[in-house]
């Protein structure tokens, strides 16, 4: 039986009225959470992130969701109308692949027609690894990887310099030839690709050295790349006309580049806030106190009431990541953790059962409420 798929809009959570900004937001939030780094091993996560990542490739471009819109999926299906029928039917002789040729300007024999037409690059997906700090306040990495690209020698056109392709005789340079097939139903007609030139429409005789005929050749690129402040982990970031170089004149495709981010040894990132514990002395908590509070541009100075209880959170205004697109940032949110002294001398040890008799309950309205609680219930 075969697949069946999901509608696109439906992967992607979204009505088919929404904005290309709407779909590039769900995108962008369902590409994180199924993102094989984040769901290692989970291979319903690898699905999703796939159906996520098809569903955005024809949903961002205006061309194919337009025909998705109007077709569904046969719209965009590469493979509809590979074959053709007919005989039989009234007596009718026809090519199905005419027929879907007209509504989506291809079929077979647009498949075919494509190949000497332009074709677009391929994308190229790489990933960087940067550090908290750079990836909160911006940076630039240098990537290197390897693309496809023209052949300086021949131009692309997979032919020695001086010479060019000839179109080939067997198909009159379409690209495709046609077969018949009688059967019982009538004569079935269908386009494949020319064996004499692969489909290409042209033969070379004498082929390029440096590309072997193919006018394409593999190559190391390497490029600066801007990290925006506030980039977090699991972005991706579209390096437009970085990838491969088209063929016969197509489109370059982009670098799509994921950022990874290391995690920090002392701060949590919640959005564009940020987030860390602060251990203080029983002292300090209790008379209160000025602390060095650590942030990602150094150590401020931060005064913290008497009474103080652990578990108390702070924040700091202005402290945290800086925002994609903006210079405002997030706040810096420190949770103090009150630590208990140990191995006391029997000195020290006297002096804190003292305290503790001359603080009397008033001091510890908590845990009187708490016994409050016990001794009432059971009463």
């Amino acid at each position: 039986m075969a697949e069946t798929k999901r509608d696109y809009y439906e992967v992607l959570g979204l009505s088919k009225s929404a904005s290309a900004d709407e779909i590039k937001r769900a995108y962008r939030q369902l590409a994180k959470k199924y993102h094989p780094d984040m769901n290692e091993g989970d291979k319903e996560a690898e699905v999703k992130f796939k159906e996520v990542n098809e569903a955005y490739a024809i949903l961002s471009d205006s061309d194919k969701k337009a025909k998705y819109d109007q077709y569904g999926f046969a719209g965009v299906d590469p493979n509809m109308g590979a074959g053709g029928f007919g005989g039989g039917f009234g007596g009718m002789d026809f090519d199905i692949s005419d027929i879907f040729g007209s509504f989506f300007g291809g079929g077979m024999g647009g498949s075919q027609q494509r190949r000497n037409g332009p074709v677009r690059g391929d994308d190229i997906h790489l990933r960087v690894t940067v550090s908290f700090e750079e990836a909160a306040f911006g940076c630039k990495k240098d990537i290197t990887f390897t693309r496809v690209e023209r052949c300086g020698d021949c131009s692309g056109s997979g032919a020695e310099a001086g010479t060019t392709p000839e179109r080939c005789s067997a198909c009159n340079g379409t690209g495709q030839v046609r077969v018949q097939q009688r059967t019982a139903l009538g004569i079935f007609q269908s386009s494949r690709a020319c064996d004499a030139c692969g489909g290409t429409g042209k033969i070379i005789k004498n082929p390029c050295q440096g590309c072997r005929g193919t006018g394409m050749k593999k190559a190391q690129k390497k490029i600066e790349v801007t990290i925006p402040a506030g980039c977090d982990d699991g972005m991706m970031l579209a390096l437009r006309e970085q990838g491969s170089d088209g063929k016969n004149g197509g489109p370059t495709g982009d670098v799509i580049l994921t950022v990874n981010v290391r995690p920090h040894h002392i701060f949590e990132r919640e959005g564009y806030d940020i987030a860390c514990e602060i251990p203080i002395t029983f002292p300090e908590a209790t008379l209160g106190a000025e602390i060095d509070v650590p942030t990602l541009e150094g150590d401020v100075k931060y005064t913290i009431p008497e009474g103080t209880q652990t578990g108390t959170v702070f924040t700091i205004r202005g402290k945290g990541i800086q925002m994609l697109g903006s210079k405002n940032k997030g706040d810096l949110h420190f949770t103090v953790v009150i630590e208990v002294p140990k191995s006391l001398t029997e000195k020290q040890k006297e002096i804190l059962r003292q305290f503790s008799d001359s603080c009397g309950k008033n001091n510890y309205t908590k845990k009187e409420s708490f016994l409050g609680k016990i001794f009432g219930n059971k009463n």
